[in-house]
């Protein structure tokens, strides 16, 4: 991890005067200017571990710091984890009691867990899908474990259109009734394939037909191979009434320090809209500028969005 000294002068110089010099005003000081009343604010900021992906696959952050550095260099106090990062550790309750203890002595809520590697939960074979079922079980208790309230997976298939509706609505609701004992959610990301098309991803979530089964749309994962994109905004707005996150993925910003593929201001509009009042989660991917200027950058966004549109959405 670079050193404060150095990632501060990284932000002056490199970003300044663009997004990235987000470094500016943090929410506590809007709220010290008394523009804006906490208890009025539409949704919280929460931050997506795979913002962080490059440093944590380069062991420049230890999985078990994530919390720390979340609330100490951002300011953020709830995170989303990913699986990929404590891949040998959802059984070792002494890991686990780690991560609990770091998280509670700092203030941090842990949301939700990040599934991915675990097998097709819409795979053509029954016998391959119930398998790809029950390798989430380990996930579903240490999400229990972690007091989160969802683990995010995917819905990956195979056949026609109508196929894969089937099969994923299958996979999904046998994981979803596993995951109700627990009280716990299953939540599918627009991820690739069909499940980018927010019309398609709607459909399973509606066949599954469990309370407890619904969606992390994701404001950048509409890319459905083959040269095929799926509009955003409409796709957002097709998930979001069985959505229980909201991923707001970044990449790059203008000199206005605004996102130059997603309107942050229609796509919040579309989430509020839906009566969305949850955590929106920061998902930075973008490679010009570094990881955390990227998620500070993302942040004064969301910030800046959510005081314009707190009034309309009290």
């Amino acid at each position: 991890m670079p050193s404060p000294i150095n990632r501060r002068i990284f932000l002056q110089s490199a970003v300044a005067g663009a997004a990235g010099a987000s470094v500016a005003l943090g929410t506590h000081s809007l709220f010290a200017a008394g523009s804006v009343n906490p208890a009025a604010l539409p949704f919280d900021i929460s931050l997506a571990q795979w913002s962080l992906h490059k440093a944590l696959f380069a062991k420049k952050i230890d999985h078990l710091d994530f919390a720390k550095v979340t609330k100490e260099e951002f300011g953020i106090h709830a995170v989303e984890y990913v699986n990929q990062f404590f891949k040998d550790k959802a059984e070792d309750a002494a890991y686990l009691g780690d991560m609990n203890k770091r998280a509670e002595d700092l203030g941090v809520k842990q949301l939700l867990i990040m599934i991915d590697g675990e097998g097709n939960l819409g795979d053509a074979t029954l016998a391959k899908r119930m398998e790809a079922v029950k390798r989430h079980y380990k996930w579903i208790e240490a999400a229990k474990t972690l007091g989160c309230h969802s683990i995010r997976v995917n819905a990956a298939s195979s056949g026609s259109y109508e196929d894969q509706v089937h099969r994923a609505a299958d996979g999904l609701r046998s994981l979803s009734e596993y995951a109700k004992e627990a009280g716990l959610n299953v939540i599918v990301e627009n991820h690739g394939g069909l499940s980018s098309n927010g019309q398609w991803l709607a459909s399973v979530i509606e066949k599954v037909g469990m309370d407890n089964c619904g969606t992390l749309p994701d404001f950048g994962n509409f890319n459905m191979g083959g040269g095929q994109h799926y509009d955003r905004y409409q796709g957002i707005q097709e998930l979001m009434p069985f959505a229980k996150g909201v991923s707001a993925k970044s990449h790059d910003f203008d000199d206005n320090g605004n996102e130059i593929h997603t309107d942050y201001v229609r796509m919040m509009k579309i989430v509020l809209d839906a009566g969305y009042r949850g955590f929106v989660g920061i998902e930075y991917e973008g490679g010009k500028i570094d990881e955390y200027a990227g998620i500070h950058a993302t942040k004064k966004l969301l910030e800046r969005v959510r005081e314009q549109l707190a009034a309309d959405y009290a």
